[in-house]
């Protein structure tokens, strides 16, 4: 692969793994509120109320831009509910039907403010890639004196939940997507068609290193949002081992 596209092989190999952590945190995370709660309709509660800062950011991203793009919005909830195949809907905004461009931008809201908020608390806030950068650079005991210094900051917590909650929920779901292929379809042509009549040249001089670097800082922000997961997954599969067994609870999914 060519150096000035590497970003799309760090999009794939930072995004599939969120994807996975996200899944399972978001699964454990309700499982230990069933086995604490022994309800249902409590432990969906719980679950929306931790989630809750993602949620709103979510939401309200798809209800802004299609205000701002002219488009009619319809219901607008953030409380749960159950669909289709045991899922739960933390929340929903209805907008009225529209072209694919701005269907695309509506239902991408999600990632670009998601992605922003995690960047910038991840970086500046937590000083994320400040300590991987010494991980790999100064060895464990630098890394370890710098993680010290990072946890004795003011509300390092408080930032440390908002950016995993807001990454954990700011991937678009499957309707957010439904105009992202037409539109894909539609620009794979335009780059044919772009190709066929000699573009490629000016392209790859032009454009190929901003798209790449694009991609880069999107997959910085998909590699923080899987630390993340990855760090409190086991966690909070140990805790909801240990509470299952303690009380003699066991859920088969």
């Amino acid at each position: 692969m060519p150096l000035y596209l590497d970003g799309v092989f760090w999009i794939a190999v930072s995004l599939a793994p969120l994807m996975l952590l996200q899944r399972g945190l978001q699964k454990e995370v309700q499982l230990l509120f069933l086995y604490m709660t022994r309800r249902v309709d409590l432990s969906i509660t719980l679950f929306s109320v931790l989630f809750f800062p993602g949620v709103l950011l979510h939401e309200g991203s798809h209800f802004v831009v299609a205000r701002l793009l002219g488009v009619s919005t319809g219901r607008f909830s953030l409380l749960p509910r159950p669909v289709e195949n045991g899922k739960l809907q933390l929340g929903y905004v209805e907008t009225s039907p529209t072209d694919w461009v701005r269907d695309a931008l509506i239902g991408s809201a999600p990632l670009i403010s998601g992605g922003l908020f995690v960047a910038y608390l991840g970086i500046i806030q937590l000083g994320l890639l400040a300590l991987a950068q010494v991980f790999f650079s100064q060895g464990i005991e630098a890394f370890h004196q710098a993680l010290r210094t990072a946890l004795a900051q003011p509300d390092f917590w408080l930032w440390f939940y908002l950016t995993l909650v807001v990454s954990s929920t700011m991937l678009p779901s499957a309707s957010d997507r439904r105009a992202w292929l037409p539109l894909g379809i539609i620009l794979g042509v335009l780059l044919g068609l772009s190709l066929l009549f000699g573009a490629g040249p000016w392209m790859a001089e032009n454009l190929a290193e901003p798209f790449n670097r694009v991609l880069k800082a999107i997959s910085s922000v998909f590699g923080i949002s899987a630390a993340l997961h990855l760090v409190l997954l086991p966690f909070i599969w140990l805790v909801r081992k240990l509470l299952g067994r303690a009380l003699g609870l066991e859920v088969v999914i």
